[in-house]
């Protein structure tokens, strides 16, 4: 009962949803937010729902961290290795536990550029094997793209990749928590992992769930996949707690009505369109007004549009 209150105290005590019309809400510290407690040990800084600026530096993913009692591990290095750095800095006030090890949730730059610091630090840093292909591939594209829009923030910032890559799940015990890093299947991006703690029945989903900003569809995810793994995978870790990729820790109801649900509805659409003869361009203004208030959908409805037409257009074939 007490664990069960403990999280309903901090739901209730942070905006029940996140608008990426909010300031900064940490001005003396270049995270967009202070760290929260979620459940007892399990903290989380939950980042802007808008795209990646200036003014949130690049701080627009959750980063959380794990105090086990036995050294502390983070989920994500963040943007820059100023945010890494923030981040550290938010942990000393916490515990003076080491941070012991660092997850990668995919190989994006939300996710990895911070790398440099931890490596710096000493920490192993782990992350899927496609994930750090993906990152190897394109890193430099990737910190270029961080440096234009942080400038000055981004001094320091260095690729710096895992130190280790799993396939499957690498697992570590702690105290009394059981860190379970597992590939669960396609979805998101390449090498999407998910933290599942099954002790404190709460996974951070990474990019495998969304409920407070719209999903972005890239060209190659594909969306029948993520589905797939969704409801054989995903679904049957059964969390009572979910800390998504972005916007507030919330619950399976939520993730699941705007992350599958989404996807449902957007396939279902084009689906019709495509059985009636439309055509690319028709597809970009298909009807996604249910999902109108999530934060970026101005920037991602029409491209999510675009793109699930060029995937479904040859699922058939």
């Amino acid at each position: 009962m007490k664990f069960i209150l403990a999280a309903a105290l901090i739901v209730c005590s942070v905006p029940t949803w996140a608008s990426e019309d909010i300031a900064d809400q940490y001005p003396g510290s270049p995270l967009y937010s202070k760290p929260v407690e979620f459940i007892p040990g399990v903290f989380s800084a939950i980042g802007a729902t808008a795209p990646p600026n200036y003014e949130n530096t690049g701080h627009n993913n959750n980063l959380s961290f794990i105090v086990t009692g036995e050294g502390v591990v983070v989920v994500n290095s963040g943007a820059a290795y100023v945010l890494a750095k923030a981040l550290h800095d938010e942990i000393k006030t916490v515990t003076d536990q080491p941070v012991v090890l660092v997850t990668n949730e995919n190989g994006q730059g939300h996710a990895m550029l911070g790398n440099g610091y931890w490596a710096e630090q000493g920490v192993p840093i782990v992350a899927h094997v496609d994930a750090a292909h993906e990152f190897e591939e394109d890193g430099t594209q990737i910190l270029e793209s961080m440096k234009r829009y942080n400038q000055d923030k981004a001094e320091g910032t260095f690729l710096q990749g895992p130190t280790i890559t799993f396939e499957d799940e690498y697992i570590v015990e702690l105290g009394a928590y059981r860190i379970e890093v597992r590939h669960l299947g396609p979805a998101h991006s390449a090498g999407d992992v998910v933290v599942w703690l099954p002790n404190q029945d709460l996974v951070i989903s990474g990019d495998m769930a969304f409920h407070e900003r719209m999903l972005p569809i890239f060209p190659d995810t594909l969306t029948a996949d993520w589905l797939e793994t969704w409801d054989t995978e995903f679904e049957a870790l059964k969390a009572t707690y979910v800390i998504p990729g972005h916007g507030h820790p919330t619950n399976m109801d939520q993730v699941r009505r705007y992350t599958k649900g989404y996807l449902e509805y957007l396939r279902a659409k084009i689906r019709e369109h495509l059985d009636a003869g439309g055509s690319l361009t028709d597809a970009y203004y298909v009807d996604q007004t249910p999902y109108a208030h999530l934060d970026t959908y101005e920037e991602l409805a029409t491209k999510n549009a675009g793109r699930v037409y060029e995937q479904m257009e040859f699922e058939d074939f």
